[in-house]
């Protein structure tokens, strides 16, 4: 298997992983402040991560890069945090006012996002089977989320997290090849650990721990949805460009689809269905661009011999 069929498939892991986080947020959001939801789910996932860090060989992660400072790891973390809170903020603050179907689609505006920020912003050209596969995907996304009624402002937070959330993945492909996967998504959930917890801190001081029913989904999101998928989505991104990755996580909304029918019993008709189908067209028809997002990271020993 090829890395980048290694990376494409685990960035669709990390996409079914996502889909299933709308009805979870919004079933917490209930019971939880934005701010006390996102401290805690980003505290789980750095402590369920970090005790992997006294077991870490770089020799052993394939494709792993030449050791790097502390301090550039540890600002390319940070920020990566950055963009990370404010997508992960604004699409919980969105799930308050607005349904998880309809919450997908605005999120997955991301799709069309970020190829049209890197070909204004760095003027980098993009396959023709990629335009061809935008299209498709952003008419599925409508077909699949859109569920009608009038704007929310739910609807406004959504929108700030594709934009914010396009952001991260652009930076994330700039970055991602420069450090070792694991001690660099480390410190990206430990940037956003701390933010959190300071925004927190000033937004909710007096519900800062968690009613007894929000525990379990607590760690689900914490462990699963958080510390797993930021991890893969490290690794993955190495592999796969900014703009075809965006295409496959156009398959966030069918998953979300479906898991908001099963634990919410938010439906989706024969529209939707339809929708889902343009969106894996889309995403089949990225695989087919053959375009490689960087050269392929050498090994510590690879660089040694140069």
């Amino acid at each position: 298997m090829s890395s980048h069929t290694r990376g494409v498939l685990l960035l669709i892991l990390v996409t079914a992983l996502w889909g299933s986080t709308f009805a979870v947020v919004k079933t917490l959001g209930e019971v939880l402040e934005p701010s006390v939801l996102i401290a805690w789910r980003f505290l789980i996932a750095t402590v369920a991560l970090a005790p992997a860090l006294l077991l870490y060989r770089p020799a052993l992660e394939v494709g792993a890069v030449a050791k790097t400072s502390d301090s550039s790891l540890l600002k390319d973390g940070f920020i990566l945090g950055l963009w990370l809170i404010a997508g992960y903020g604004t699409q919980t603050i969105a799930l308050q006012t607005t349904g998880a179907n309809r919450a997908a689609f605005f999120t997955a505006l991301s799709v069309i996002l970020v190829p049209v920020w890197l070909t204004f912003a760095q003027r980098r050209p993009l396959p023709l089977t990629l335009w061809g596969a935008l299209p498709l995907a952003l008419l599925g996304l409508g077909l699949l989320s859109w569920e009608g009624g009038a704007l929310v402002v739910g609807d406004a937070w959504a929108l700030a997290c594709a934009v914010t959330y396009a952001g991260f993945i652009i930076t994330l492909e700039r970055l991602a090849h420069r450090h070792a996967a694991l001690p660099f998504t480390v410190a990206q959930l430990v940037s956003v650990t701390a933010v959190a917890w300071l925004w927190a801190a000033v937004a909710a001081p007096n519900t800062l721990w968690p009613p007894p029913q929000a525990w379990a989904p607590l760690l689900y999101l914490g462990i699963a949805a958080t510390a797993l998928t930021t991890l893969l989505q490290t690794v993955g991104q190495r592999h796969v460009s900014a703009a075809e990755a965006s295409l496959i996580y156009a398959l966030e909304p069918v998953t979300a689809t479906a898991f908001s029918y099963a634990l919410i019993g938010e439906k989706v008709g024969l529209r939707g269905a339809l929708g889902g189908l343009l969106v894996v067209v889309a995403t089949v028809l990225s695989q087919r661009s053959g375009t490689t997002p960087h050269p392929e990271t050498p090994t510590p020993t690879a660089q040694a011999d140069t």
